[in-house]
């Protein structure tokens, strides 16, 4: 879709909340919405898509009380904001809208939370994402580093880059917006999303992502949309395997979650940003006892988060009932850089070529 088709699109849907709001009111009715429930209990698997989704719980949100009716006036402000960035073609932050709220009196945002969720709920109800209404987050994606080509725009006209051989060391930069990107070709196997910049650093050194034609993306923690997109464009045009190399703690996992499944916060967008094909590469709670990684006791609320994720519908398949339930008895967490204690060379010369053998993926 084209940026164009994307904001009249965005206007339309945009403006229909607010007529749908018009006809209530003129109809003697109390304006409303209705929203799914979002809450890991409320997600259901979609055969088609492959994806989560939102199930058919669902909330209503109406005018009834002056607390309610407050949501709907800032959500109004919202949209009017939205509609003059799109007749303008300019584009805010999250971060700047917030702040931008404080003139609009009643309707202003007490936290940054409260103006994140609502720009949530005008994409589950518009389904349009966010970069559809000229909202961007405060921080690019992470960077992507190997043998693909890309083209994308630049005031001076398309720009083709190889993000190889025409990037440094800290590879190509992930804009906000990937739909602009076109992927042109690649000679990679396989691509290989890693938690973090050390060990994203450490293959790029130890020259991992020539030796084995590999495409390395660093996710940055917890990946921005941008980066999410990205993987979910680079499965769907190339077709290429997807894993994914975090550390070994709850925590991470639902990096990986995020990534192949989808966050529950954004599950109505997750045929977009989540990658079901991408599947987790460790590290796994049996590798902190295989190879003896150094490693530290689980918390209480490593704990916590570990029996959560086993209560987690994502979660429910043999392979991580039985990895979480290891780490529970093993009481144990561990870095992806523990396997330096092993040497450097170690990861990319044995852990991860016995790693993506055992998964078929070299």
């Amino acid at each position: 879709m084209s940026k164009e088709e994307l904001d009249a699109r965005a206007m339309k849907a945009l403006m229909g909340i607010a007529s749908a709001w018009y006809d209530q009111m003129k109809g003697g009715e109390i304006p409303s919405i209705s929203l799914p429930t979002r809450t890991k209990y409320n997600i259901e698997y979609d055969d088609a898509s492959e994806v989560w989704k939102y199930g058919d719980k669902e909330s209503l949100r109406t005018a009834a009380t002056a607390k309610t009716a407050t949501h709907l006036l800032k959500m109004a402000y919202v949209i009017g904001f939205v509609k003059t960035q799109l007749r303008e073609n300019r584009s805010s932050t999250l971060r700047e809208m917030y702040y931008i709220s404080e003139g609009w009196k009643r309707a202003k945002f007490g936290a940054q939370d409260e103006s994140n969720f609502l720009v949530e709920d005008l994409e589950i109800i518009s389904d349009v994402p966010r970069e559809g209404f000229h909202l961007r987050p405060e921080e690019n994606g992470a960077s992507v580093y190997g043998p693909m080509r890309i083209r994308e725009p630049t005031r001076r006209g398309p720009k083709l880059i190889h993000c190889q051989d025409d990037v440094g060391e800290a590879g190509y930069s992930i804009p906000n917006n990937v739909e602009n990107l076109e992927l042109v070709d690649h000679d990679a196997k396989f691509l290989i999303a890693m938690e973090t910049g050390g060990m994203y650093d450490r293959l790029i050194e130890n020259g991992f992502d020539e030796e084995y034609n590999a495409i390395l993306l660093h996710l940055k923690g917890q990946p921005a949309r941008s980066s999410r997109r990205l993987l979910n464009r680079i499965s769907q045009t190339w077709n290429l395997p997807i894993v994914v190399f975090t550390d070994g703690d709850p925590w991470s996992y639902r990096i990986y979650a995020s990534v192949a499944y989808g966050a529950i916060k954004s599950a109505h967008m997750s045929e977009l940003l989540a990658t079901p094909k991408a599947q987790f590469l460790g590290l796994q709670p049996s590798d902190i006892r295989d190879y003896n990684l150094p490693s530290d006791k689980l918390s209480d609320k490593d704990v916590e988060a570990l029996n959560a994720e086993l209560t987690d519908p994502r979660f429910a398949t043999e392979y991580w009932k039985k990895q979480i339930n290891l780490q529970l008895e093993l009481g144990l967490k561990s870095e992806q850089q523990a396997f330096a204690a092993r040497g450097l060379d170690f990861v990319t010369k044995k852990y991860l070529p016995a790693r993506l053998s055992e998964m078929g993926i070299i």
